[in-house]
């Protein structure tokens, strides 16, 4: 389903779409009507057999008209479609009229026009961009040329700090093509920000150099970003299209891409004193933050605290001594009494743990395994076991032990002391 759109919108898009494909275009037609307006301004139409186009001429451009049109010649005019979107109505915006037949540049130019479009000269994506900060310019132009003088003119009034270095060339002329391109070669290797090449203005004729293929190839080959400046606002060559950027004339490029000293002084001047007022708020600020900070710091001092906690212990310390003064004097008037009761209590358990002491010591020797033992006898073994003496063979070993002394013994003799068969 098709979406809805206003008659504005439908408009807008018309003018978007002509504007932007019927640019820099040459149409050949026959003068139907013609008028010159007191204003200065062209309004006339063209026509062929089948088909008729209003057309407008500016009064800048008609001033530089060396003959004047008339109704039923035959012309070639130069310009773009343009739409004038209230009443929905477009023409054909002039920039040039030249008689049918003596168009020959014209055409070249649309040819020429034509192959650097289809080699990719034109491409917005390769034109490089013009630095914000310059410092080095070149100028490649006239030494003696107005068009120099303007552009130095402005420089000193907008930007004076710039190093400008200028490229001499021919900018007019049958040679002047391959003076420019080797020009700009040239200014490419010197190291600056931005090389501006232009002239003043001129016929088509005068001008032809700058939309020769040489100057072309060369900007189109050129590291430095390239501003052409060619002639007024109304003539557009193929070096316009080919360089980075297009002034419409000389003086224009420099207030392009130059800073107005005056505008940077003025912004610095505000600078400056939002920079003081910021400065002055953050001190006002920082001040009264350092004072809450010491008073916090003065309250939590790690010496403040300190001193407190002397005066604390100090106090303490004055307590515990009246304290124990106290008690010192309500137990000194019973003291004697409890001495002697501590005394009678440790005679009376001394007295009973050395009665106990004597019991156990009764029983210690009760049960004394020495004690038990007549002088005289002893234990005989042999081989850990107990045994009796008539059982010892003569040379045996064997041991004798009581409660307190064990001996190995040899049997050295034996000798039965009596028959035990009696």
């Amino acid at each position: 389903m098709s979406s809805m759109m206003t008659v504005s919108s439908l408009n807008t898009k018309i003018k978007s779409l002509l504007e932007a494909t019927f640019m820099h275009i040459l149409v050949e037609g026959e003068v139907a009507s013609v008028t010159y307006h007191s204003s200065g301004h062209l309004y006339f139409s063209i026509k062929d057999d089948k088909s008729a186009i209003k057309c407008v001429m500016w009064r800048s451009s008609v001033a530089r008209m060396k003959f004047r049109i008339e109704k039923g010649m035959h012309i070639v005019v130069e310009g773009s479609v343009s739409v004038y979107t209230p009443r929905g109505e477009y023409q054909f915006q002039t920039v040039r009229i030249e008689p049918y037949g003596k168009g020959a540049l014209a055409l070249a130019y649309e040819q020429l026009k034509e192959r650097l479009k289809a080699k990719g000269y034109f491409d917005a994506h390769r034109k490089k961009p013009i630095p914000k900060s310059i410092r080095k310019i070149a100028l490649v132009t006239a030494r003696e040329s107005a068009a120099l003088y303007d552009m130095l003119k402005i420089i000193e009034k907008r930007w004076p700090l710039l190093e400008v270095t200028i490229v001499d060339t021919l900018v007019q002329g049958e040679s002047a093509a391959g003076q420019i391109a080797h020009a700009l070669r040239y200014a490419d290797t010197l190291e600056a920000d931005v090389v501006v090449v232009g002239r003043g203005g001129g016929s088509t004729e005068d001008l032809w150099c700058f939309n020769e293929e040489l100057v072309a190839d060369a900007i189109f080959a050129m590291q430095t970003p390239v501003v052409s400046a060619v002639g007024h606002e109304v003539d557009v060559m193929i070096s316009d299209l080919v360089a980075d950027l297009r002034a419409p004339t000389p003086s224009a490029a420099m207030e392009m891409i130059l800073p107005d000293l005056q505008e940077i002084l003025y912004t610095l001047s505000e600078y400056e004193e939002r920079f003081k007022q910021a400065i002055t708020s953050r001190l006002t600020q920082s001040t009264r933050e350092l004072k809450h900070v010491k008073e916090m710091l003065h309250r939590s001092s790690p010496l403040r605290r300190l001193e407190e906690s002397k005066m604390e212990f100090k106090r303490m310390e004055e307590e515990f001594k009246r304290m124990i003064s106290y008690r010192m004097e309500r137990f000194e008037s019973v003291l004697p009494s409890m001495r002697d009761a501590y005394v009678q209590t440790m005679q009376f358990t001394l007295q009973r743990k050395e009665q106990h002491l004597d019991h156990l010591m009764k029983k210690l020797r009760m049960s004394d395994p020495r004690s038990q033992c007549r002088i005289g006898w002893a234990q005989v073994s042999q081989g850990g076991k107990p045994i009796a003496l008539a059982s010892i063979e003569k040379n045996a070993h064997f041991i004798l032990e009581d409660a307190s002394t064990k001996i190995e013994a040899v049997c050295v003799d034996k000798k039965r002391l009596y028959d035990d068969s009696i």
